[in-house]
């Protein structure tokens, strides 16, 4: 409970009534100031002077206008029980005065301290020791402690008062409690009494209203604003009472004060005049100038004000601003940066352009050499916006090796935002090269490849020559200009330059612009991969991928997409899977809306399912990348979907529709055209196709207009269309070489071993056909290849059904776990079976009720055809011809 406050009337004892000088004192320097009308009570803090004041001193420091004299006033005048209280208001006209003993011992004596007569102020600023023993001993034999506030005390100048006072303070056995209000700290050793826990301080920070107090001072002022106009305004004021009282008078009459916060600045005429008066008036010359030039700054050390203001004092002067609440404070938690209030700023600012508009520009300049010269290229490129000057801000953009960031993050990056407000100047190299960069962001081929082609131009006729810098900027963004322009060649020129400048690059650059190494990699992978060289892309996509790890996740993303897809051609499925998931996942982390999501991914992750005969997981992964509903440019996205979607369909055995799908994977009219690799692997899968439907010449034909008929891939196609047509000689010639030999593609490799198989079984050459057969399960286990084994089975189940290691190996393909006893069919014979589908079984036991189809289509709810899909996948599953044969074996296989 708070003691009560006891301010006495005036005392009929005598007490001093002028100073030494001859001079009266001032009645009105002993008042506590009135309570204005809009006086918001503050509990939070009158009770930390409440507590304070048990205590020897209590400090209240803030900037003019913070409302520390009325903090400490509204408190004295409360009126509960505490101690007397001495009041002396100290003005700037008592800096040099020495009449401050003169109005301490009165206000001492009227707040009713018992102090001799014939103790008298000393003649001068100075008090003798005699003078401050008397006086220290007259408060220490005080009945109650005394409370001394001192208004204004940062308006003494010098220290010696400061130490004759604490002297005093020191020798009253605790009978003298301070009270010192200023704008900055007084020359007391505060540290001592900090360290011992007997000093209370409220600062700006704390005298910083709440928006409980602005909302109860604006409703004061009959103001009632929304909850979000008033945190605007409080953000804007900093909570600085002052700034809201005078924005609270700015808006009361506007009508619209709801929709003027947002406009309402430091430059408003009573705000201005306030400052101009409270803040700037009393600085010095220099100081008045260096705040005005500084105001150009948002959060600045005193390095960067010292090469602003070209002064060499420069951190002395923040120093003493900030000690001062000058309005300039420390930007963060310490004390290396420092920043204006807002209000404050805005002023200086606008004072700045009325006297000094000339000068602007050039301080931004001198702002943008240090930023530049400490590799901050961002603070840099909007200072020499800021100024004007579009030729610097590129050129910093440029030689900070900066230019691969527009070409990544265009102007959603801050310095494309900058760099968009004062388009770059394109009669210089650096100028033209970073306008084709922010041309390239939003892949306008055309102006940048114009902008590019001036660059050159540029380049040649300077004299001095160009720097390295200037050189890699252009060719790495001729290097992404040829792969939108699908230029095969050109990217790969440009990047095999590009990377011979990247190995010469600074460390210090190397490391911070990792986007360019990224930007090369990647269009240099993917150029190997459109031109067909899968391996040596692989390889690039990889270092891409690694590189931009944790940066550039875009990038990141499209480079395991490619990658992703290029394993899963190449039959790493495990290793394809796990890339993909990688995509997925870091796209789950940065909530990519479905439109950017990385359809690349879902493609590989559809096609690892089909090659392991997940038809359902394939055809979830074919939905999400649908390009019918999102639609890239690139032809790899569409030639992807349409062959996995086909061979979907043909293990559906919709073959008709998997060969109509072939025809969709052309790209989007301007887009890129899909890499060799993956065009190659459409026209095998037609042939292938046609095969099945019994057409082996014209798979023939198609395969002989092959760039390379003769390659490993469309040998052993060929070799199954000459089986199919019954040349099994030539077929058997053609294959023998293919399967197992080194160096030939694990997917070649199964499919020619299969192929073998089923020439060995149609030549009656049964040992040689399990033989055959069995290289090609183990050679599809370790990656769980189902679909081309699938593909053949058909022919081959019958082989499978006499060798017992054969279906064991089959078994252990399809993932099913192993058996105490084999399942047998009422022959007797081993059955090996693919796991069926949850649709599938749903079908099966309809099956078994001996239902219709058109009753099992409508106990499930889909068409008919539906139904007949899932009767021939379940009789391929389980190796039978009729459907009462399926349900026979599925009985004796336990599965219903």
């Amino acid at each position: 409970m708070t003691a009560e406050l006891v301010i006495p009337a005036p005392l009929s004892t005598p007490v001093e009534s002028r100073a030494t000088g001859g001079d009266p004192l001032l009645q009105s320097k002993f008042a506590m100031p009135e309570p204005p009308s809009f006086l918001v009570a503050r509990p939070r803090l009158t009770e930390r002077l409440a507590r304070g004041v048990r205590e020897p001193v209590t400090l209240v420091v803030g900037p003019a206008g913070a409302g520390k004299t009325q903090l400490v006033a509204a408190w004295a005048a409360d009126g509960k029980p505490g101690y007397p209280i001495a009041w002396v208001t100290l003005e700037e006209e008592d800096r040099q005065s020495d009449t401050m003993w003169a109005y301490l011992l009165g206000a001492l004596r009227r707040a009713g301290v018992e102090i001799s007569a014939s103790l008298t102020a000393p003649p001068g600023a100075t008090a003798e020791r005699s003078f401050l023993v008397r006086l220290a001993a007259a408060l220490a034999e005080q009945p109650a402690p005394v409370v001394l506030v001192l208004d204004g005390v940062s308006n003494l100048a010098g220290q010696q008062w400061a130490t004759d006072l604490e002297f005093v303070l020191r020798h009253t056995g605790r009978m003298l409690r301070l009270v010192l209000v200023g704008r900055w700290d007084p020359p007391l050793p505060l540290h001592r009494y900090r360290l011992a826990g007997r000093l209370e301080e409220i600062r700006s920070e704390d005298l910083a209203f709440t928006a409980e107090e602005a909302t109860e001072l604006l409703a004061l002022h009959r103001l009632p604003l929304s909850r979000g106009a008033t945190a605007s305004l409080l953000q804007h004021t900093e909570g600085w009472a002052a700034g809201l009282r005078l924005f609270a008078m700015a808006l009361k009459d506007s009508g619209d004060a709801e929709s003027l916060v947002a406009t309402i600045t430091g430059n408003e005429a009573t705000i201005a005049e306030y400052f101009v008066d409270e803040v700037l008036r009393i600085q010095p010359p220099h100081v008045r100038t260096f705040l005005l030039e500084t105001s150009i700054l948002d959060t600045f050390t005193p390095e960067l004000a010292g090469a602003v203001t070209q002064r060499s004092d420069a951190q002395w002067l923040l120093a003493a601003l900030c000690r001062q609440n000058a309005f300039v404070q420390p930007a963060g938690d310490g004390l290396s940066a420092y920043r204006c209030h807002r209000l404050f700023a805005e002023l200086l600012q606008a004072q700045l352009s009325r006297e000094a508009p000339d000068l602007i520009p050039e301080l931004h300049r001198r702002a943008a050499s240090w930023f530049a010269g400490t590799g901050q290229a961002i603070e840099a490129v909007a200072h020499a916006v800021a100024a004007g000057d579009g030729a610097m801000a590129a050129a910093i953009v440029v030689e900070d090796f900066a230019v691969g960031r527009l070409l990544v993050e265009g102007r959603r990056g801050r310095i494309g935002e900058h760099l968009s407000i004062a388009s770059p100047d394109v009669d210089s190299p650096e100028g033209a090269v970073a306008a084709a960069a922010l041309a390239l962001s939003v892949r306008d081929v055309d102006t940048a490849a114009a902008h590019l082609d001036r660059a050159e131009e540029l380049m040649i006729s300077r004299t001095t020559g160009y720097t390295p810098a200037l050189a890699l900027a252009h060719l790495v963004t001729g290097v992404v200009l040829a792969r939108l322009r699908d230029d095969i060649a050109g990217v790969l020129h440009a990047a095999s330059a590009a990377e011979d400048l990247l190995s010469q690059m600074p460390a210090i650059h190397a490391d911070r612009h990792r986007e360019l190494r990224v930007l090369v990699l990647g269009a240099k992978g993917d150029a190997q991969s459109r031109l067909g060289a899968v391996d040596a892309a692989a390889v690039t996509l990889t270092e891409a991928a690694n590189a931009a790890t944790g940066t550039f996740d875009q990038v990141h993303i499209g480079a395991l997409s490619h990658l992703a897809l290029i394993e899963a051609h190449r039959g790493r499925l495990r290793h394809a899977e796990k890339l993909a998931d990688q995509a997925t996942e870091l796209a789950d982390r940065l909530g990519l809306d479905p439109a950017n999501r990385p359809v690349g991914a879902e493609l590989a992750l559809a096609w690892v399912a089909m090659e392991r005969y997940d038809i359902d997981t394939a055809g979830r992964h074919l939905r999400a990348a649908d390009p019918r509903r999102i639609p890239p440019a690139d032809g790899m996205i569409h030639a992807a979907f349409a062959l996995i979607r086909s061979r979907r369909l043909q293990a559906r055995g919709e073959l008709r529709s998997a060969l109509t799908a072939l025809g969709d994977a052309a790209p989007a009219p301007g887009g890129l055209a899909a890499p060799a690799w993956l065009t190659r692997q459409l026209t095998l899968t037609r042939a292938r196709l046609l095969i099945i439907m019994g057409r082996p010449d014209e798979a023939i034909e198609i395969l002989a207009g092959l760039a390379d008929p003769g390659a490993d891939d469309a040998a052993v196609v060929t070799a199954a269309a000459l089986t199919a047509g019954g040349d099994t000689d030539q077929a058997h010639e053609i294959v023998q070489p293919l399967a197992g030999a080194a160096g030939v593609a694990a997917p070649v490799s199964l499919e020619a071993w299969l192929v073998l198989a089923t020439v060995a079984a149609r030549r009656g050459e049964l040992d040689d056909a399990r033989a055959a057969l069995r290289q090609a399960l183990r050679a599809a286990t370790p990656e769980s290849q189902r679909r081309a084994v699938q593909q053949v089975w058909a022919d081959l189940r019958r082989v499978l059904r006499d060798d017992d290691e054969l279906a064991a190996l089959y078994r252990q393909l399809q993932g099913a776990p192993a058996i105490d006893r084999p399942a047998l069919n009422s022959g007797g014979a081993i059955v090996v079976f693919e796991q069926l589908s949850k649709r599938e079984m749903e079908v099966l036991e309809g099956m078994a009720a001996m239902l219709p189809t058109e009753e099992i289509a409508a106990t499930l709810y889909v068409s008919v055809n539906t139904v007949k899909t899932h009767v021939r996948s379940i009789l391929r599953k389980l190796s039978a011809s009729r459907r009462n044969e399926a349900v026979r074996r599925a009985r004796a296989l336990g599965l219903i």
